[in-house]
């Protein structure tokens, strides 16, 4: 958001591939951007329902960046992050006068969206008697300033969002049913970042696309499979802050999962103090190599190898083509050779 009471001014878009805002091959975010094409060229309104700091304004912004709007503004509204008695003057506008405080005439949201997008966040927390004015405008098409005399025309495309259950609000009386139908004729679920932990080596490419290599960290294998078996209650904005905090912390590094649980706070820092080293009384000599029983030299190799395509999807924060280039191997080679040693078990695409 770009002011203190969380309103963006109208933003014109440009068209951008859908990939660029919805990160990760997981399944649940390839049917997420599936029906994200469906409904993207459509008018109709749509509700995106998700848990906190899982991306739901990413969601809204793509919708708008894929449809037929693209080219015209999008304007986002926190309506739980504005006074109750202000959200009406920040949708619909007020004319001078209308009110103590409002020496100029202001354009409301609605009119600043006019052929775009208006996308309504936390809208759950709206109050009661302004759902009912927001339903009016949905139905009717038409918006009066606060203290204006006159009706005026707008075409937007409502994306709504809340964390909350709607349903159950509805049941308690702080929902209207009708306006829940009316702004949901197209529900969309966000996943959490645990239903598609998968895609971390993705989206850590992605916090740290731009920067120089020096400036950001690098995750090994132990510490994708450990930021993988985090339960993520932040969601995604939980693992930007982790990738932020890492950067600042291990810049021009390679971490372990040691390291991961520091930036998770689950483990005391560890201290680099080598311990004295005591003498070892009747060392033996070393013995020459024996070949008493045959060695398994392709056992042996395929360890190795192993060895060496975990190190790379580590240096690589676990993007394969990255790994293959660092391994000088094609990107369908070293997937087969993951698929081989069972290293897909645990997604790094």
């Amino acid at each position: 958001m770009t002011s203190h009471m969380c309103v963006d001014t109208a933003v014109i878009a440009k068209p951008i591939a859908i990939e660029e805002y919805l990160i990760g091959d997981s399944a649940p975010m390839r049917l997420l951007r599936d029906m994200v094409r469906r409904v993207a060229n459509a008018s109709a309104s749509v509700m995106i329902c998700g848990a906190s700091g899982s991306g739901k304004e990413v969601v809204a912004r793509a919708i708008h960046a894929a449809g037929l709007r693209a080219t015209k503004a999008y304007v986002a509204l926190n309506c739980g992050a504005i006074p109750a008695e202000l959200i009406e003057s920040e949708l619909f506008g007020h004319e001078r006068g209308a009110f103590t405080g409002a020496q100029a005439r202001r354009i409301g949201h609605f009119e600043n969206a006019h052929k775009g997008t208006l996308f309504l966040d936390e809208i759950g927390d709206m109050r009661f008697d302004m759902q009912v004015k927001l339903l009016r405008v949905l139905e009717d098409g038409l918006v009066s300033r606060v203290g204006g005399n006159s009706a005026l025309p707008v075409d937007v495309r409502i994306i709504s969002a809340t964390h909350q259950n709607l349903e159950q609000a509805i049941a308690d009386g702080r929902f209207r049913q009708d306006l829940y139908f009316r702004l949901g004729v197209v529900l969309l679920h966000v996943p959490t970042l645990a239903e598609r932990a998968e895609d971390i080596p993705q989206l850590i490419a992605h916090f740290q696309r731009g920067k120089h290599k020096a400036e950001h960290c690098h995750f090994d294998y132990s510490a994708i499979v450990q930021l993988q078996a985090h339960d993520w209650p932040g969601n995604v904005r939980e693992l930007r802050n982790i990738v932020e905090r890492a950067n600042v912390l291990f810049h021009g590094e390679t971490i372990d999962a040691f390291a991961v649980d520091q930036l998770l706070g689950r483990a005391a820092p560890r201290m680099n103090i080598k311990p004295r080293a005591a003498p070892v009384p009747d060392a033996a000599p070393p013995q020459p190599e024996t070949w008493d029983a045959p060695i398994d030299l392709k056992a042996q190799i395929e360890g190795i190898e192993l060895e060496r395509i975990q190190t790379a999807l580590g240096h690589a924060d676990g993007v394969i083509s990255e790994a293959a280039r660092l391994l000088t191997l094609k990107r369908t080679t070293l997937i087969e050779k993951m698929r081989k040693y069972g290293v897909d078990r645990v997604v790094l695409q």
